[in-house]
């Protein structure tokens, strides 16, 4: 069977999701915090285990318009539940409304669930109340100027939940956000590649997973693994592409730096937890005393963002002795996430590009200073 899928994205993120559905042979169609692409059973456990970027893989049940609480109900109830929830499904029912007449999102909510326990009961012939016993299946009614949209999330943990953080810092940077990071430079696997703010190790341990093309789902389960329809057969042959596809033999160059020991301890722990303990190097070290005699590398931070004014002014002196010790790197392109507005009159230096961002609810930009081409390979 065929679905309509959706892959959720956090804002400006939209781009890179589809094309990373487009590596998977699926056609997006992309709007503003989502990608809306066909598929079928093996597309819902392959984009699970493979999309690097996107929040969530959901499939879409239902899509009309209600501007009355009856016509959400009816509209609701005529749709076939049957073929998504068993007799004995778990399915709770989340909602949101924006610039829509039925605001109301906990009414919308019952609703949806009463109306959907309605037609479940006569398809099932069942005479009292739904056991709800059975698999989790969880659900979201979503009103946006009076569209609905009704979905089943596949995923259940956002994708960002990769499985190996054991720990972490005080504001860690979501996995997702990190391996858009990565794929956002011009870093190949045979260059060097350098987090100066490592912190808990996402930023290098999501480009060890791009360098190696490990599939970012492989160490996790996802909760529509437990559905009847999808089948285990669909979850067994996902994971035998991942793994048939990871090329274990890539060597990689991969470094992270934090000032804190403690950190780097922990980024050590989450590397192993991940099967990438060897090949990153962790260390503590302070970014703006970076030095390297290496060349044609790419240098991916993620910065204090100096959003308290009490830390202004040490945030600024940061960025300007980076910008000083990154300066005869010039072979090498940097890449630098913050919301510090006058990032590059601080740092010394114009970006050559510069990419709108949110990390969480915080704008950012996304600075990049690309280096010298490396001279072409010859034969």
């Amino acid at each position: 069977m065929t679905y309509t899928l959706i892959a959720t994205a956090a804002m400006g993120l939209e781009a890179l999701v589809a094309k990373e559905i487009k590596e998977l042979g699926y056609a997006p169609r992309t709007e503003n915090g989502k990608v809306y692409f066909e598929g079928d059973d093996a597309a819902i456990a392959r984009c699970n285990m493979w999309l690097r970027t996107a929040d969530r893989v959901k499939v879409v049940a239902a899509e009309f318009y209600a501007r009355t609480f009856d016509e959400l109900f009816e509209k609701t109830k005529a749709i076939e539940w049957e073929q998504f929830l068993p007799k004995d499904a778990s399915f709770p029912v989340q909602g949101k409304s924006v610039k829509s007449t039925l605001f109301s999102v906990s009414d919308c909510q019952a609703i949806v669930k009463k109306a959907i326990a309605e037609r479940l009961k006569r398809a099932y012939k069942l005479e009292t109340w739904l056991p709800e016993t059975g698999a989790l299946f969880p659900l979201e009614v979503a009103l946006l100027k009076d569209k609905v949209t009704i979905t089943l999330d596949t995923s259940g943990a956002g994708l960002h939940k990769r499985g190996y953080r054991t720990a972490q810092g005080e504001a860690p940077l979501k996995e997702t956000l990190a391996a858009a990071l990565v794929q956002l430079t011009n870093w190949y696997p045979d260059k060097p590649f350098v987090d100066p703010f490592c912190g808990s190790g996402t930023i290098p341990i999501e480009a060890a997973l791009i360098g190696q093309n490990i599939a970012p789902g492989f160490n996790r389960d996802f909760i529509s693994e437990q559905w009847p329809w999808t089948g285990e057969k669909v979850w067994d042959d996902a994971r035998m592409e991942a793994e048939d596809k990871a090329n274990y033999d890539q060597p990689l160059d991969i470094e992270g730096l934090d000032k804190d020991p403690n950190m780097i301890n922990i980024a050590s722990s989450n590397a192993f937890e991940a099967g990438l303990g060897d090949l990153i190097k962790f260390r503590p070290g302070n970014a703006e005393e970076f030095i390297t005699d290496k060349e044609y590398g790419v240098i991916v931070g993620n910065p204090p963002y100096g959003e308290r004014l009490s830390d202004r002014p040490a945030v600024e002196k940061l960025y300007s002795e980076l910008g000083r010790a990154f300066e005869p790197l010039n072979t090498w392109s940097i890449y630098m996430l913050t919301s510090y507005e006058q990032f590059e009159e601080v740092y010394g230096k114009p970006a050559t590009k510069k990419r709108k961002l949110f990390n969480g609810f915080i704008r950012c930009d996304y600075y990049q200073y690309w280096g010298k081409r490396p001279p072409r390979r010859t034969e």
